[in-house]
């Protein structure tokens, strides 16, 4: 949040993103008022990618339950999204429950900024339907991303975004995206180490992302 902060206020249009937040380790109250808070300094250009992780040890360590974290993560989104929206905001579920609040700034996009959820596995689809505005997944070697966003797109009830990462700088599948109407996808560069015992470490897994149209 503090690194989307200094890249809003050092823009003036870019989008600004999270990829990804991984709400079952954070507070929904302080979450939701800090990504108001960047979407109202930025004028409207966050874009809130969320995911339950996979690191068990790691969420734990945050008093959350492996079992239970896509339940958990709905839960926290949802409530954030009624902190964003209300004047009194109140959420009662099975893992987060809170009276009447007020938070403030609201964001400045209506009613919220986009809520991505990330991740591949097969039950992935139903995240999105149930609270989100898009899917975020990885590209995969077998284009299989395609046909399963197809199918999402065209259940849905409402529009949905697609935007992809790790995706090759290969016109073949830029277009194929391009096609499938995806809004954006990112590709990797590599970085520029500070020195000889940096590159060693570092050549060919620290990566820089480059935005391609949307």
């Amino acid at each position: 949040m503090v690194t989307m902060t200094a890249a809003a206020l050092a823009t003036s249009r870019l989008r600004i993103g999270s990829g990804i937040c991984l709400v079952v380790e954070h507070d929904p109250i302080v979450l939701a008022k800090q990504v108001a808070s960047i979407d109202h300094l930025s004028g409207g250009r966050v874009e809130l990618g969320v995911g339950a992780g996979w690191n068990r040890e790691e969420m734990e360590n945050h008093g959350t339950d492996p079992r239970t974290r896509m339940a958990l993560m709905q839960e926290r989104v949802e409530a954030m999204q009624q902190i964003w929206t209300e004047d009194e905001a109140a959420y009662h579920g099975e893992f987060v429950d809170f009276e009447r609040i007020w938070s403030w700034p609201k964001p400045a996009q209506q009613p919220f900024p986009p809520v991505l959820v990330g991740g591949m596995g097969p039950t992935v689809e139903q995240r999105v339907l149930a609270y989100a505005d898009g899917w975020f997944p990885n590209h995969l070697p077998d284009d299989s991303v395609i046909p399963r966003w197809t199918a999402l797109r065209d259940g849905a009830d409402r529009p949905l975004t697609l935007s992809v990462l790790s995706v090759p700088a290969d016109p073949r599948v830029l277009e194929q995206y391009a096609e499938a109407g995806a809004r954006r996808v990112v590709h990797w560069l590599p970085s520029y180490p500070a020195g000889p015992s940096s590159a060693r470490s570092t050549r060919g897994s620290r990566r820089s992302p480059s935005l391609h149209g949307e």
